[in-house]
């Protein structure tokens, strides 16, 4: 595991250079001028997203004043691809079991999701560039050992993944609450992806309308929903119990 931060200008412009991979670049507001305007140009061609804050953010991400008014945030752990995360599942001789978190924000819901998924034994996570925390040293932290063993992938695109997965002949269920039947009483054997959508929003529209289907938590208290990484466990233990039961 390496630092999840890069802080300062050259540094960061040395990290483009080299292909590291980039979670987001953090930019002062206000900041110009000089080598910055080459570090959003390089950060832009290889779609790395910008996000101007106050410097007080970045004061208090790097401990010290002494950011120059740039921090990029990057991966504490290397990512995998969908080709990858494919090939394990057929290595392992088994359908594949894909998890598909839909901006998931929280790195310690995205710590917890990699736990179950790693004791569950699914094949590997896809989450998008955009909108979604990466694998920071937190993350690392919340997944007890598990991000050692969960490959995951980050994709420009979750609409496009999903179409990809599909022509590999794997399902892909949704987890909302207008699903047609409960998570129990849905066949969840097979080749499949599970999708997990945001803390507060949950799935987003148009990858719900991806989905071959969706399958609901039943709510009998006054909450309306559950934590993310709470959700994505019981529904994990589902496809684990049902594929359990099928071997048997």
């Amino acid at each position: 595991m390496s630092t999840d931060k890069i802080v300062g200008r050259n540094p960061v412009m040395e990290a483009l250079k080299s292909g590291r991979e980039i979670d987001k670049i953090l930019i002062a507001k206000g900041t110009e001028g000089g080598s910055l305007i080459k570090i959003i140009g390089k950060a832009k061609d290889r779609g790395i997203p910008i996000q101007y804050v106050e410097r007080q953010k970045l004061n208090e991400i790097s401990e010290s004043n002494a950011h120059q008014g740039i921090i990029a945030t990057v991966a504490a752990y290397e990512y995998s691809d969908l080709e990858d995360i494919l090939d394990r599942a057929k290595q392992r001789g088994k359908d594949p079991f894909i998890l598909i978190l839909d901006e998931i924000m929280d790195p310690h819901n995205l710590g917890s999701i990699m736990r179950t998924a790693d004791a569950v034994g699914v094949d590997g996570i896809i989450i998008p560039k955009r909108r979604s925390v990466g694998l920071t040293a937190t993350v690392a932290k919340s997944s007890a050992g598990a991000i050692e063993y969960v490959p995951v992938a980050k994709v420009s695109n979750i609409a496009q993944t999903i179409d990809r997965i599909k022509e590999k002949g794997i399902w892909v269920a949704g987890a909302d609450m207008s699903g047609a039947k409960e998570h129990y009483n849905t066949d969840l054997n097979g080749p499949l992806a599970l999708v997990i959508g945001n803390e507060g929003q949950g799935i987003s529209r148009l990858i719900k309308e991806k989905c071959d289907f969706l399958v609901k938590l039943p709510m009998a208290g006054q909450v309306s929903s559950l934590n993310a990484s709470v959700a994505a466990a019981v529904l994990m233990y589902e496809v684990f119990r049902q594929r359990s039961t099928a071997d048997n």
